[in-house]
C-alpha cells in the first residue's frame, strides 16, 4: 500500500449488535486510495458500500482493523480531534442536498466555516468564490427553494469544497436528479477531479454514473469483490 495514499485501510471490519448477535456488515477490508484518484463505489443493496463510507469519512468507527486518514491513525483520536480531522480532510455531497431551506445560499456555502471558527465577512468571502466556481455566483442571496434540484446540488458541492478538502466523499449525488442534471453534477466533479486534483470517492447504483471514475470499487456481502479498473460492462454505459 501507498505510503502517501489518503486512504488507507487494513483488515477493516464492521459488526452491528442485534438481539440474535453480532451481524457482520464489512470483513477484512484493505485497499489504499492515492491523492487525486476518482473512485466508484458499487455493491447491491445491504452489500456493505454505505458502512465503507461512513467509516471513511469518520462518521463511524470500525469493529477492527487499522484506518489511515490522510497519514493519520483514526483510532488514535478523541471524538473532537476525529471532527477536526473530518473537517479539513472532508468534503461530504449526499443525495438529499442537505440544504438549510431558511438560509441563504451563501449562508449554506459558508456553514463550515462557522464551526471552523472563521469570521463573517472571510465567510461570505470564500461562500461567493465557491459558487461562482460551480456557476452560481449570481445566485447567493436566493433560497434553496428558488432554484432546481441540480443547482441545488452544486450548492451542496460548493459547500463541501469550502474547507478546501483534499477528499471529496460524495454518497449518490445524482440520484435525485435527471440524466441531463446528473451529466453535468459529474463533469463538476470530473473537472474538480481533474483540474485541482480533489480525490474523489463516489457511490452510485448506476453503471452510467461508475463510468466517469477511473477506479471501481465494490462491495458484495460485506466483501471486497472487485477493486481496479471499472468493469468492461460498465464501459460505453455513457458517452
Amino acid at each position: 500500500m501507498s505510503a502517501e495514499a489518503i486512504i488507507r485501510i487494513s483488515g477493516l471490519s464492521k459488526d452491528y449488535q442485534t438481539a440474535a448477535g453480532p451481524v457482520p456488515a464489512l470483513e477484512n477490508i484493505s485497499l489504499a486510495i492515492s491523492p487525486g484518484e476518482f473512485v466508484a463505489v458499487m455493491g447491491p443493496s445491504g452489500s456493505g458500500k454505505s458502512t465503507f463510507m461512513n467509516l471513511i469519512g469518520c462518521l463511524d468507527v470500525p469493529s477492527g482493523g487499522a484506518y489511515f486518514l490522510n497519514g493519520t491513525d483514526v483510532r488514535t483520536l478523541d471524538k473532537d480531534q476525529l471532527a477536526r480531522l473530518r473537517n479539513s480532510v472532508i468534503g461530504f455531497v449526499f443525495q438529499g442536498f442537505n440544504l438549510l431551506p431558511r438560509a441563504s445560499l451563501i449562508d449554506n456555502v459558508g456553514l463550515p466555516l462557522v464551526y471552523a471558527g472563521v469570521g463573517k465577512s472571510e465567510r461570505i468571502r470564500r461562500a461567493r468564490e465557491m459558487l461562482d466556481k460551480v456557476g452560481l455566483g449570481k445566485y447567493g442571496a436566493s433560497l434553496p427553494s428558488r432554484i432546481s434540484g441540480g443547482q441545488q446540488q452544486r450548492v451542496a458541492i460548493a459547500r463541501a469544497l469550502i474547507n478546501r478538502p483534499r477528499l471529496v466523499l460524495a454518497d449518490e449525488p445524482t440520484g435525485n436528479l435527471d440524466t441531463k442534471t446528473s451529466q453535468e453534477i459529474m463533469n463538476l466533479l470530473t473537472a474538480l477531479n481533474r483540474d485541482e486534483g480533489i480525490t474523489v470517492v463516489l457511490v452510485t447504483h448506476e453503471a452510467d454514473i461508475a463510468t466517469y471514475a477511473n477506479r471501481l470499487v465494490r462491495f458484495v456481502d460485506g466483501h471486497l469483490a472487485h477493486d481496479g479498473a471499472v468493469d468492461h460492462e460498465l464501459h460505453g454505459a455513457h458517452v
